[in-house]
């Protein structure tokens, strides 16, 4: 979590913080599945082009997380 965290800042510093709200909201939304994905041992960019394309050939992040953590 705190890694995760971290991450966040490190590239919010770099990136000189996002332009606005929105952008904010979106960057948190992409590192928070990214960082989720991560954890789980699933490639993160393959799991967002499954939910883009509409395929959903991959489960679901939050079903992943209820199965590792049952």
């Amino acid at each position: 979590m705190e890694l995760g965290a971290r991450r966040v800042v490190r590239k919010r510093d770099i990136s000189l913080h996002s332009w606005s709200k929105t952008g904010t909201k979106v960057r948190d939304a992409f590192m928070s599945i990214v960082e989720t994905a991560n954890k789980l041992g699933v490639n993160a960019m393959e799991y967002i082009a499954d939910r883009i394309s509409q395929k959903h050939d991959m489960p679901h992040l939050a079903d992943l997380v209820r199965q590792a953590y049952a």
